[in-house]
């Protein structure tokens, strides 16, 4: 009996590629893999073939191999292939010297990395038909909602119409007794001073008569 067969660490529309051994950096590896992160297929491949980063073209390799992988083996459609993931990893380091002062030698570090490609076909059938149920139950939700809006808004009109009513009947109200006041005043004003000339008029003839 062989070995049972392992499980797939990946989704089933998934395919990924491994380049090892590439004579960079993995710091500067890390900024031509960030040029492609969630770019779609096409993109990616067109960005890194104009790029002047020596290494973009082994990049653009193993792109191009994680394509392959998704379209031979896996049977997923290339025009809907994005750049899920592209993480960078440590590899071999080799060490070298360089000659210094007084005999003794410097150290040089000449590191190499790899690359992990993840692509993956997006979904947009599945996601396509919730996004129509949401949209019809927008649209159908303001249809309701129009009609207790146009009947509230007389409401609402109306209460501060009443208020602004109430103010100004209050605003009123002394300005008309004050105009009031004024009149009943002047007219006592004018009623006390005959009353007074009459009395005058009286007793000068009473002065006369005792006289």
């Amino acid at each position: 009996m062989g070995k049972p067969k392992r499980e797939r660490s990946l989704a089933n529309n998934e395919a990924k590629a491994v380049t090892k051994s590439l004579r960079v950096s993995p710091r500067k590896l890390n900024l031509v893999a960030g040029l492609i992160r969630g770019k779609k297929v096409d993109h990616a491949l067109a960005d890194l073939e104009f790029s002047r980063k020596r290494i973009a073209q082994d990049v653009r390799k193993c792109v191009m191999s994680a394509v392959a992988n998704a379209e031979n083996n896996h049977g997923l459609d290339v025009n809907e292939l994005i750049i899920a993931e592209a993480h960078v990893g440590k590899n071999l380091v080799m060490k070298r010297f360089h000659a210094r002062a007084r005999g003794r030698a410097g150290g040089i570090l000449r590191p190499f990395s790899q690359i992990t490609v993840i692509v993956r076909e997006k979904e947009e059938e599945k996601t396509a038909k919730p996004a129509k149920k949401k949209a019809a139950s927008k649209a159908a939700k303001p249809e309701v909602g129009a009609k207790e809006k146009k009947a509230a808004k007389p409401a609402k009109a109306a209460a501060p119409a009443k208020d602004e009513a109430a103010k100004a009947k209050k605003s009123a109200a002394p300005t008309k007794t004050a105009k009031a006041a004024t009149p009943a005043k002047s007219e006592a004003g004018k009623e006390k001073k005959p009353v007074a000339a009459k009395k005058t008029t009286t007793a000068k003839k009473a002065t006369k008569e005792t006289e």
